[in-house]
């Protein structure tokens, strides 16, 4: 199978924001980070692909919720911390 998602410049541009955004805000939220480490880390974990990166925007195959909750508590925070398997509803007003 072959990962390829048909969007326009614009529309992935505002994704990668939109996914920063949340993923810093969890990173400030759970993670303890301040604004800036927690935009650090999202730019880190969220870097522009080119339009013509093999598997560009795979990392959105999860939100950002996840991605966070992995780099706080490890891979198994499901198991873990059952609670933070499912993203919280400060997290979806995000959205």
């Amino acid at each position: 199978m072959t990962w390829r998602v048909t969007w326009s410049e614009a529309e992935y541009c505002e994704y990668l924001q939109a996914e920063r955004r949340r993923y810093a805000w969890v990173m400030r939220r759970h993670g303890g980070l301040t604004p800036t480490e927690a935009w650090a880390e999202a730019l880190e974990s969220y870097p522009y692909e080119p339009i013509d990166t093999p598997y560009r925007g795979l990392v959105f195959h999860d939100e950002a919720w996840h991605w966070a909750m992995l780099r706080i508590h490890g891979d198994r925070y499901t198991l873990e911390r059952p609670e933070l398997a499912d993203p919280s509803a400060e997290y979806r007003a995000l959205e």
